[in-house]
């Protein structure tokens, strides 16, 4: 008999932070909060793909809990934009149309734009960025070890993470749902292994940041998501099993 394990943990060993660590303010009960960042979790790590359905009976099973737990843990999800709710038919895991597409892309652009003038305007800026020169080189340690898991959490936190410098909680959080979105984007249309140089694109923004030289730095960030959105064609990935995204033991 399978046994699901209802921590929802990949299948191999990773070394980053999750996802879900970067959420702040929820206000989920302690049942609730565990079920949405598992969920939340797998779809960050694309795991668990756009257009997943995500069955109440099925998620009780995994989570040893109760439907009413389940569907708050998704009406949270359906609030984050990462899935979306259908009468008489179910939870899925949210699949961008491709205006939502150009939308999202167009509104990292003006926000990471924003950012990047902020932070290079402020004096000892490249002192600021020590913690996030750290964890570009994770993120190229775990892409050139294989640890796929690291690199796509390592590679997203970057952006929320050079936001949240600024210490102005609403705009990390914009930064936060946005990249959450940008990933179900690149999921849909995409596949990880055709973005294997983020780190070293990660990198030169630092240094333009760090130079005070803004214009640089908004220009190679844009020419960074630029390059990625225009990978994303017209032919959706599809992915297998959406429970795969969870460990099962036997």
């Amino acid at each position: 008999m399978l046994r699901i394990d209802r921590h929802s943990e990949p299948p191999s060993e990773s070394h980053a932070p999750r996802a879900s660590s970067w959420l702040e303010g929820t206000g989920l009960s302690g049942e609730v909060e565990r079920v949405h960042s598992a969920i939340f979790d797998a779809v960050m790590d694309r795991r668990l793909l756009p257009g997943a359905k995500l069955t109440e009976s099925t998620l009780c099973s995994i989570f040893q809990c109760s439907r009413a737990t389940v569907r708050a843990a998704l009406a949270q999800l359906a609030h984050d934009k990462l899935v979306v709710l259908h009468p008489h038919r179910g939870a899925f895991v949210w699949e961008p149309s491709s205006k939502e597409t150009r939308d999202v892309f167009e509104m990292r652009r003006d926000l990471e734009c924003l950012v990047i003038d902020k932070l290079a305007s402020r004096s000892k800026v490249a002192e600021h960025l020590l913690g996030l020169r750290e964890m570009v080189r994770q993120e190229r340690q775990a892409f050139e070890m294989g640890d796929r898991i690291s690199w796509l959490r390592l590679s997203n936190a970057f952006h929320v993470k050079l936001a949240a410098l600024l210490d102005n909680h609403v705009l990390t959080e914009l930064m936060h749902s946005l990249c959450s979105r940008t990933t179900l984007v690149i999921a849909y249309y995409d596949t990880p292994q055709d973005s294997t140089c983020s780190y070293i694109e990660h990198e030169q923004i630092l240094d333009l940041i760090a130079a005070g030289d803004a214009a640089a730095a908004r220009a190679a960030m844009c020419h960074h998501l630029g390059d990625v959105e225009d990978r994303m064609g017209e032919s959706p990935n599809k992915g297998s099993d959406p429970w795969a995204a969870f460990t099962v033991k036997r």
